[in-house]
């Protein structure tokens, strides 16, 4: 087993790479290299890319995190279904391991990919709480525009054999989890948060989520953005753009997170999130019911209904 260290991109293919990257430079995405009939996307953060399309039939074609250390891409090319470790012919270079999971969804490991420069994030002034007020003489204002994507937080994916795909992530990668959502008894486990193990290091709630209730598939990934203002400012410029809403805006309940989903012209749902929950080995892994993974503190996780 090795422990990967985070998520490090979302691989779909579309048929008109065009139409995608119009989409992902609304929902808050940078170009970063458009190679033959490949696209790739980066956000602010210094990672290459965080999304890649490949031209061809529409769908989902697979997740790929990242390995702490050289020594574990090799570690991990001895595990059971591995492929040989080999170059990747992308932006930022590195090497893969490739594997397939128990449902068919293609599974990359990576290490060693050059980091870009980051970009600037486009900040807000302090905000002025009720008991906190930090803003003297200077006035809010934000400037309307995409979301401003930082980085990939997590994807989500809908398994047949729940058991089965917990353990095979989980002895391959390192993942721990966070929550747990059982049906029936208190013992028949059907979904997972997981995380990446970092020890004392804080990591998000979630990077890998496995939903075992229904057929398998691609459920979303998820893109953190700066603050409530750029989810907000997101919203309003693909609401104007014309594309689909899915659900949101609202607090989840696990994992905390303010978010708001939306569907490329394919149908791929993707989410804006921000303040998410951070947690290290000193975190209890909860059990919930099933209503717990779909509730909100705020908002409500559904389409939105009028104007």
């Amino acid at each position: 087993m090795i422990k990967v260290k985070d998520i490090a991109y979302v691989r779909f293919a579309a048929p008109d790479l065009d139409a995608m990257e119009r989409f992902l430079t609304a929902f808050g995405l940078v170009i970063s290299a458009r190679h033959g009939d490949r696209l790739y996307a980066r956000g602010t953060d210094p990672s290459p890319y965080l999304h890649v399309t490949e031209r061809g039939d529409a769908g989902f074609r697979g997740v790929a995190f990242e390995a702490a250390e050289a020594e574990d891409l090799a570690a991990a090319a001895k595990l059971e279904g591995a492929s040989a470790p080999e170059r990747l012919d992308a932006p930022g270079g590195g090497q893969r391991v490739r594997f397939t999971d128990p449902d068919g969804f293609a599974v990359e490991i990576v290490y060693g990919r050059e980091p870009l420069a980051p970009l600037p994030v486009r900040r807000a002034a302090p905000l002025n709480r009720g008991s906190d007020r930090q803003r003297w003489g200077e006035l809010q204002r934000v400037e309307a525009g995409p979301a401003g994507i930082k980085r990939l937080g997590h994807a989500v994916l809908r398994v047949s054999d729940f058991q089965t795909s917990e353990k095979w992530y989980k002895t391959r990668f390192g993942f721990i989890s966070s929550d747990e959502i059982y049906a029936g008894k208190r013992d028949n486990i059907i979904t997972s948060f997981m995380r990446c193990d970092r020890g004392e290091e804080y990591t998000d709630h979630h990077t890998l989520l496995c939903v075992g209730v229904g057929a398998a598939g691609f459920d979303h990934a998820a893109f953190e953005v700066e603050d409530i203002d750029a989810v907000m400012l997101g919203h309003e410029h693909l609401k104007q753009a014309d594309y689909e809403h899915h659900a949101g805006i609202g607090r989840h309940l696990l994992g905390s997170q303010i978010f708001d989903y939306w569907r490329d012209p394919w149908g791929h749902v993707l989410e804006h999130f921000t303040d998410g929950d951070l947690l290290n080995n000193q975190h209890e892994t909860g059990l919930h019911d099933p209503r717990a993974a779909l509730a909100t503190q705020w908002g409500r996780f559904g389409p939105q209904v009028g104007p």
